[in-house]
């Protein structure tokens, strides 16, 4: 199994640069016709989000359509990919920043009680959430 960059995924997300975004899309493509699966670590989807809400002006909506397609590709595969769909729900409903659902989502699968944060946007959700 190979692991995907930032980079690969928001090339092929955007297409904003032909001879890289071709490449992007063979690679992808390639996994998909041989059954090659990809790694996806969280904090490239992390870095996903915050490249696309902020250097291409993508609204939150589209930034969660786009990563609902990525966790849904077959040739895909997530680094703890259960605590993405949880963070991925709370970042389409929410209004904190996805990276900060998934800090959630994965201390919550260590065990913890609540995540200590100065996050306003966080904290006013109420839920697993403690001010520092």
């Amino acid at each position: 199994m190979r692991a995907l960059d930032t980079n690969v995924l928001v090339r092929y997300l955007v297409e904003d640069d032909r001879p890289q975004s071709e490449r992007a899309a063979t690679i992808i493509d390639r996994a998909l016709e041989h059954d090659e699966p990809l790694f996806v670590p969280q904090i490239v989807l992390c870095e996903v989000v915050w490249v696309l809400g902020r250097a291409y002006d993508f609204r939150r909506a589209e930034i969660a359509e786009l990563l609902r397609r990525l966790v849904h590709a077959k040739q895909l595969v997530l680094d703890d990919g259960e605590d993405v769909h949880r963070a991925l729900d709370a970042y389409a409903r929410g209004k904190a920043d996805f990276a900060d659902y998934l800090i959630r989502e994965r201390s919550r699968r260590a065990g913890c009680e609540d995540v200590i944060t100065f996050d306003r946007t966080l904290l006013d959700e109420g839920e697993f959430a403690q001010e520092a």
